[in-house]
């Protein structure tokens, strides 16, 4: 139908944020591109795409937009098939970090592909201090990360599993290290875990020296192992980092343990995909997770 593939076509300009690349990666040319969301805005009422000398970005109606034209081929795809569960199919957006990607994603995400293996999967990685602002925004339909102590309301989230938050040192430095706390820390730029931090420092009386910080946890640990001063970590990120035997783990005890999550936006439950995938991330439908340790 005409309009799904506009759709198609819009979703994939939502995600490349470039004319010339959607253009050629659907085939159609640019003039074509640009008739065909110079309707949609005509249908619509309302300007989708903001362009401006540093690119292509969406407008508010236009991650609205988005998320109808998502739900709209899910449903179209669910009436093609009699709405049969093996033969559910549409694209899922999926954020995680990357430290998730490795040690989390494989097991969570294998009973979908099992049941449903013509839903396509896309997976975008970053500092998961962003995830769930992604979410919130309709820049992902997924996300796993830590969960704070209060879930938004527009957001529903199941703990699939929690990690201690260890200190490290670059197994470089020297024995006779003056006390912890008086030593440079390297802490993250913002998130869950530099709230703990915080929160620690003070529950201590302590104004820490912060040497470094970073966005992302695997970036904290690079500069962790290049001496740059202590890092406060998750356990999981340590235990799947590739510069872990250039690091010491600590004996102090850090701050409490870090919850991590799985997250949909609630208004997207009745989307038959995303009611699936949600399904499919309950304890008993997945290989479960093992604490670390």
């Amino acid at each position: 139908m005409q309009d799904h593939d506009q759709y198609r076509l819009f979703l994939h300009l939502a995600e490349s944020l470039s004319f010339t690349r959607t253009a050629a990666d659907c085939h159609v040319s640019p003039a074509t591109l640009s008739r065909t969301v110079q309707r949609l805005e005509a249908a619509t009422g309302h300007r989708l795409l903001d362009r401006g000398p540093h690119g292509v970005s969406l407008t508010q109606h236009g991650r609205s937009f988005r998320r109808y034209a998502a739900e709209a081929l899910d449903l179209w795809a669910c009436y093609r098939n009699e709405d049969t569960v093996d033969d559910l199919s549409g694209h899922l957006r999926v954020f995680a970090s990357v430290t998730a990607c490795e040690s989390l994603l494989p097991d969570l995400l294998a009973p979908l592909r099992a049941a449903h293996p013509r839903v396509r999967i896309s997976l975008r990685t970053g500092d998961a201090a962003s995830a769930l602002a992604l979410l919130e925004q309709s820049e992902a339909d997924l996300a796993v990360a830590a969960l704070p102590g209060r879930i938004p309301a527009t957001l529903l989230a199941r703990e699939i599993t929690h990690t201690p938050l260890v200190l490290v040192q670059a197994a470089t430095a020297t024995t006779e290290q003056p006390p912890v706390l008086n030593e440079p820390f390297v802490l993250p730029r913002q998130g869950l875990v530099r709230t703990a931090a915080d929160h620690w420092f003070r529950s201590l009386g302590v104004h820490p020296h912060i040497a470094a910080e970073a966005d992302g946890h695997e970036a904290l640990i690079t500069l962790v192992a290049l001496g740059y001063g202590t890092g406060i970590i998750p356990d999981l990120v340590l235990q799947h980092s590739s510069v872990r035997t250039r690091l010491r783990q600590l004996p102090a005890a850090g701050p409490g343990p870090l919850p991590i999550g799985v997250c949909i936006r609630r208004a997207d439950l009745h989307r038959p995909l995303i009611a699936a995938v949600w399904a499919v991330t309950q304890p008993g439908n997945r290989s479960e997770q093992a604490s670390p340790s």
